[in-house]
């Protein structure tokens, strides 16, 4: 008997089993242990030098491959913390009553669904998630989202459907995922200038929103101007993308992404990286800045600066990333500046009018504010754009209570 209240005292059942998280918990020390033993090669060629001018050509040949082995082990190393990562995640999943499914199964059925599993996720940050495996019952079917509307109002919860589910139900069964609504919302803007020589920008710029509530801002300014700057920042965007897709950390991502460009062609351009990441549950903003200029955060008429100075990606092959981190309030700017912004100033008044340029706008939309400092700036240069300048303005707000 008192086995039995024992269980009924603890609903949640693991997401992974322990068997599954002992594996990958395995091959992740088998990771670690295979870059341990490229990185012990790599020290021990690195200590041999060259006796004579014959063995040069052998030796930078040698050395470069010992490098490639670094990166590989740098690799292995992160995926090894993805797997760890993912294997000590405190997610948990409870079962419902048959009671309370009953009910729910009720109030499906009344709109032509049914229902045959739903289940309450709780994630590794304690937000809830919903997984419900339904289909359709007529011809004329409801969306996705439709369905998560009612599950808010049947579970007391305010859920949005995941960007995996299919758009409308069907008659096959299917299961859908839905998350629990962020507490915040955001509106971006961009304003951008060309090089009045190119006919293409060298800036490249991008906005995702994860699944788990994290919309991250990333701008980079490819070294240089023209095509081959453009390919450069893009490419360095869209790997940004999908590591974080991937759902490797922000700093994870730069490393692997620094590491292609080391490993790359010779007269691969350099490329700066602005990563700005929100969390829209708590309001809280991190910035990692590698190459890249100063950033500001406009909260009404005050103005914080985060500063930056370090170098570029593809430098070396371990990347300097500058990190800082902030709260934001409801009505906050976050504003992003790729160094044709700076190098506009310089030719006017300076950079150090532009904190209050931004302090002293009362503009509320984040396009509208963007194209305002885009023009301030051209103004100061006198319209002769020297290079590409791109602004980003994110603003942040708090979703009003039903």
């Amino acid at each position: 008997m008192k086995k039995n209240t024992q269980q009924e005292q603890k609903p949640f059942d693991s997401i992974l089993p322990d068997y599954s998280k002992r594996k990958l918990l395995t091959y992740a020390d088998s990771m670690k242990e295979l870059a341990g033993t490229f990185l012990q090669m790599e020290q021990e060629t690195g200590a041999e030098l060259p006796f004579s001018e014959e063995e040069r050509s052998d030796y930078i040949w040698r050395k470069k491959l010992m490098e490639n082995k670094g990166l590989i082990a740098g690799h292995l190393q992160e995926m090894a913390q993805v797997m760890t990562r993912v294997a000590k995640e405190a997610g948990r999943c409870e079962h419902m009553s048959e009671r309370r499914f009953r009910q729910i199964a009720h109030a499906f059925k009344e709109v032509d669904i049914q229902l045959k599993n739903l289940y309450l996720i709780e994630n590794e940050k304690g937000r809830t998630e919903v997984a419900v495996s339904m289909r359709s019952l007529k011809t004329a079917t409801l969306t996705s989202q439709e369905v998560g509307d009612l599950l808010s109002v049947l579970l007391n919860l305010r859920l949005v459907s995941t960007a995996g589910n299919l758009f409308f139900l069907s008659a096959d069964w299917q299961t859908f995922y839905y998350a629990e609504e962020a507490g915040y919302h955001v509106l971006t803007g961009v304003a951008k200038a060309i090089k009045e020589t190119e006919q293409i920008s060298g800036d490249n710029y991008g906005f995702f929103e994860s699944e788990n509530g994290t919309m991250t801002m990333m701008l980079s300014d490819g070294m240089g101007s023209g095509e081959k700057a453009c390919a450069d920042s893009s490419l360095v965007v869209e790997l940004m993308e999908k590591f974080l897709e991937a759902g490797f950390q922000t700093e994870s991502a730069i490393m692997m992404i620094n590491s292609a460009l080391v490993s790359g062609s010779e007269n691969a351009n350099m490329s700066t990286l602005d990563v700005c990441s929100i969390d829209l549950f708590g309001g809280d903003c991190r910035f990692v800045k590698v190459g890249s200029t100063c950033s500001y955060i406009k909260r009404q008429h005050l103005i914080d600066r985060i500063p930056a100075g370090n170098l570029p990606l593809g430098v070396f092959q371990k990347p300097d990333m500058e990190i800082a981190a902030r709260k934001l309030q409801s009505g906050d700017y976050v504003i992003m500046f790729s160094d044709g912004i700076l190098d506009a100033l310089s030719r006017g008044i300076g950079e150090d009018i532009l904190a209050e340029v931004i302090g002293g706008c009362s503009l509320k939309n984040p396009g509208e504010i963007a194209k305002y400092i885009l023009n301030f700036c051209l103004q100061q240069c006198k319209g002769r754009i020297r290079d590409d300048m791109t602004v980003l303005v994110t603003g942040i707000w708090k979703k009003e209570e039903d």
